[in-house]
């Protein structure tokens, strides 16, 4: 399992998510920190899931009732990024209906402006170009649950644990989804492509 470090974007030194969520119950305008540290990884997540439009959205409603609700933030918990991530998962949730036709019509036009250039990652990274159009279409057709647990992995780069308590599941229950998800990604990806199980 990767080290919590990998998510990270506190530079050494500052402090915590959470020490700057309890200042910001004294000084609102501290909040921002949070917005300016974590923004731009949870709008690339949502835009891959809802498209560039829904994203905005989503991502600014989820900061503006993490902002309303930072007095409740566990100040034990040093990394905010479950705790948002958790407030987005919901707000996709809503969006569920969008996201499959986002899915459907990437399966069939092959272009995607949010993954155009980048190494997509499912199990393994592999070519986006290559697989963009039978990605999709494998997406559209999972399950919303299987779909968030593969791609707040896959795209959202969370732990196994991290997952768990974004979702407010078992990391058992997590495992059992990813497998499933993977297996029928991968029976979807071009044959030519190697995929390789992480190590988590």
């Amino acid at each position: 399992m990767p080290p919590a470090a990998s998510w990270a974007t506190v530079p050494d030194g500052a402090e915590s998510d959470a020490d700057v969520i309890q200042r910001s119950l004294e000084d609102p305008t501290r909040f921002g920190e949070i917005f300016r540290r974590h923004a731009p990884a949870l709008h690339r997540y949502v835009a891959r899931r809802l498209g560039g439009p829904d994203a905005d959205d989503v991502v600014a409603e989820a900061f503006h009732i993490a902002f309303r609700k930072r007095h409740r933030y566990d100040p034990a918990r040093p990394d905010a990024r479950p705790w948002l991530w958790r407030i987005s998962a919901n707000l996709v949730r809503r969006h569920h209906r969008s996201e499959t036709r986002h899915y459907r019509a990437l399966a069939r036009t092959g272009v995607d402006p949010v993954m155009e250039g980048f190494a997509d990652r499912v199990s393994a990274r592999v070519d986006a170009q290559s697989v963009s159009k039978p990605l999709a279409a494998a997406l559209a057709r999972l399950s919303a649950r299987d779909r968030d647990v593969l791609l707040l992995v896959a795209w959202g780069d969370l732990t196994y644990e991290e997952v768990a308590s974004v979702l407010g599941i078992p990391v058992g229950t997590v495992r059992s989804r990813l497998h499933r998800a993977r297996k029928r990604v991968r029976a979807a990806l071009p044959t030519a492509t190697p995929v390789k199980e992480d190590s988590r």
